[in-house]
């Protein structure tokens, strides 16, 4: 369906000072570190009528993942705190960072288009969330304790908004998937970014 994007060039330079990309996989027996903000993904989806470009950014935060690292790889791989202590269970609380901007920041041709009926700068005011977690082939929905917009305030006319959602995923082990889905008013689906650690 979509062409999933971690970011290019400047964005790309961005996302590497944070350390681990969080879906990345890797082939020795340790990782870099985790950072308490980690990269989750860009996509980039065209407006219909207008033909604007709307760059969808994630970040994930969750401050208890701070110095984490991965152990070995494949089934054997285990995550060790910044103590050195084997980490079994998800931290319960962490937010994604989600960005929406109409500003022009082209770092790879658009993957989609969509037909919306709102205006874009109200479609970035509007934007809904939806939280999946993976657990096996388990799957069940998250609902979010929060949802705020931070940044530039709603009623200020602007071409880019940024929200924060927080998520309570109660008792998650370690290895289990969380995935974002990012939605227009109406309930269609834009793009969505996955994060997982181990």
């Amino acid at each position: 369906m979509k062409v999933r994007r971690i970011a290019g060039l400047g964005i790309l330079l961005v996302f590497l000072s944070c350390g681990l990309d969080a879906g990345s996989r890797r082939t020795s027996n340790s990782t870099s570190a985790l950072h308490s903000a980690m990269p989750a993904g860009y996509d980039i989806v065209v407006l219909k009528p207008s033909g604007m470009n709307l760059s969808l950014m994630g970040l994930i935060e969750c401050p208890e993942l701070e110095g984490a690292q991965q152990v070995s790889e494949g089934v054997n791989a285990v995550l060790l705190s910044a103590d050195g202590g084997r980490i079994r269970k998800f931290p319960r609380h962490f937010s994604f960072r989600i960005t929406a901007s109409l500003r022009k920041i082209m770092l790879d041709g658009p993957a989609t288009a969509i037909k919306i009926g709102d205006d874009p700068r109200d479609l970035l005011l509007k934007l809904r969330f939806r939280v999946k977690a993976y657990h096996g082939l388990e799957v069940r929905d998250i609902v979010a304790d929060s949802v705020e917009q931070i940044g530039m305030p709603a009623d200020v006319p602007y071409d880019e908004r940024v929200y924060r959602i927080k998520v309570d995923v109660r008792d998650a082990a370690i290895t289990d998937r969380f995935v974002i889905e990012i939605l227009t008013p109406e309930g269609e689906l834009l793009t969505h970014f996955p994060f997982t650690v181990l």
